[in-house]
């Protein structure tokens, strides 16, 4: 099991007994696909936008309305739906409509043609052999992830965005994870987070006494990691399938964020 510290390929927290397992939470961002090469990609983007336009005002709004984020989700803050963009609005000295405006255009809808080709390796294969084993899978992100799941060619029975009504939250607030755990009837002993942030997937599923895996290229002192899908970690799941497989259809689809 790559990304562990131990003898003979153990985590340091122990083997994960999939079979134990009846729900599987992911994260999205940089967990399914690869966050820095789709970043690289818009970047190119938007310097090409910011030279037709000859400012750089869109490029801005994003690296504050980013901060703004990471500041809200470090201080557990609620009503974060509407206070993201009041406070990256406050700071650019724009009105937080024109704020949402720019992220719903360059963070939501521009990146969804280029997530396919960023899509993690072996992914699909694992969500194919959670579905067949019955798995209950889920995902709960920061940012809104129907479309998204929709553009990576993946589904989930469970979709929790930190922008739903009745979530407000972004991780680590334990809220959202809450919500999913209530919506799938699971207590958390019998399920698992899988995400790429210590501080935030980790940090999340520690507050609800629940397994976490992070996706990441080097080890972590004290945490499960893991480098690919094709990590011997998934292979119970995997290893069952008939290569080239298609993926079932997850149970009972809803969408909701």
């Amino acid at each position: 099991m790559t990304g562990s510290t131990l003898p003979n390929g153990a985590l340091p927290n122990g083997a994960v007994h999939w079979d134990r397992l009846r729900l599987v939470v992911f994260d999205l961002d940089g967990t399914l696909y690869d966050q820095r090469r789709l970043r690289a990609l818009m970047l190119l983007r938007l310097v090409a936008d910011a030279a037709r336009r000859r400012s750089l005002g869109t490029i801005r709004i994003l690296r504050a309305f980013r901060d703004c984020r990471e500041e809200l989700g470090d201080a557990l803050a609620t009503n974060v739906a509407e206070r993201q963009y009041e406070l990256t609005a406050e700071r650019c000295g724009r009105s937080p409509e024109a704020v949402r405006k720019t992220v719903e255009e360059w963070i939501e809808r521009r990146p969804l043609e280029l997530l396919q080709a960023c899509r993690c390796y072996g992914v699909e294969r694992v969500f194919a052999g959670l579905a067949a084993q019955g798995k209950t899978i889920a995902v709960l992100s920061d940012y809104p992830a129907s479309e998204k799941l929709k553009a990576l060619g993946l589904g989930a029975s469970i979709v929790v965005s930190a922008m739903d009504p009745d979530v407000g939250v972004l991780k680590p607030h334990p809220a959202g994870l809450a919500h999913v755990l209530d919506r799938a009837q699971v207590p958390a002993e019998q399920a698992i987070m899988i995400g790429d942030r210590v501080e935030r997937d980790w940090a999340v599923a520690q507050s609800h006494g629940m397994r976490a895996l992070i996706r990441s290229a080097r080890p972590i002192a004290g945490v499960d990691t893991f480098r690919g899908y094709d990590d011997e970690i998934f292979w119970p799941v995997t290893e069952p399938l008939p290569m080239g497989a298609p993926a079932p259809a997850p149970r009972s689809l809803t969408i909701s964020s």
